[in-house]
């Protein structure tokens, strides 16, 4: 795994870049205040957990466990202005998404949104202005089609489970950051052979609430319990495991 800095803390970085996003998607969610930073959700102690998937390096980024955690972080990097593209081979998953980020004057979805098909195609330019995050929803062993090769680009593989073949691939050995959300025992213990967790960590992913994330980065492991807001929940339902 990377040893580039995802977790974000608070005040590390300078102000934010200004975005321009509908008041409604505003209200939805609410962003963190620093460079880059998407809230996750809170610690034990009700305080914001926030990482920077959205960065001047191109970053690498799973979420394991459903698509609840994927939606509501491509929804959250939405409301910060960045560009957020969805390769999926089930669109009709996403499409709460691109009616949550609105339609232009002619009715017709905003750019910044779009869910595509799951294959090869060319990506806009990324920039500190408008981040891209780039979704991949390819399955539990993705092909590596769209890897991060620009600053501000970052990759997020949607895995439901971890699969033994996951360990052999880029996807997840390369992540700068990790979300998983309860696993089987089976898979804490894949989870175990791939980061080098302990057993006390392998025991404690096999123990979280159904609103439970341990994000890994940075050396770093971190329990997180994902909050959603009313508005939020309007647009993805309560929080959830699986599919």
């Amino acid at each position: 795994m990377s040893r580039s800095r995802t977790i974000d803390v608070p005040g590390a970085h300078g102000p934010a870049p200004e975005f321009l996003v509908t008041a409604e998607t505003l209200d939805a969610v609410s962003p963190s205040p620093d460079r880059g930073g998407v809230i996750i959700g809170s610690d034990l102690n009700g305080r914001a957990q926030a990482a920077s998937i959205l960065r001047p390096h191109p970053t690498r980024m799973v979420t394991v466990g459903g698509l609840y955690l994927a939606r509501q972080l491509a929804l959250r990097a939405l409301a910060t202005g960045a560009f957020v593209i969805v390769a999926t081979g089930r669109p009709a998953a996403w499409k709460m998404l691109e009616r949550a980020a609105g339609q232009t004057p002619d009715g017709k979805p905003v750019p910044l949104m779009q869910i595509r098909r799951l294959t090869q195609f060319d990506l806009p330019m990324s920039t500190e202005d408008t981040p891209l995050l780039m979704v991949h929803d390819g399955g539990a062993v993705p092909q590596e089609l769209f890897p991060p090769r620009a600053p501000w680009q970052t990759t997020m593989y949607v895995l439901p489970y971890l699969h033994p073949q996951v360990s052999s691939g880029t996807a997840a050995n390369t992540a700068d950051l990790v979300l998983l959300q309860r696993l089987p025992l089976n898979q804490a213990q894949l989870a175990q052979r791939i980061w080098s967790l302990h057993g006390h960590q392998v025991q404690q992913l096999t123990q979280l609430a159904d609103d439970g994330v341990v994000a890994l980065g940075n050396m770093s492991w971190k329990t997180i319990r994902l909050v959603t807001k009313h508005k939020e929940m309007e647009i993805l339902g309560p929080i959830r495991r699986g599919d």
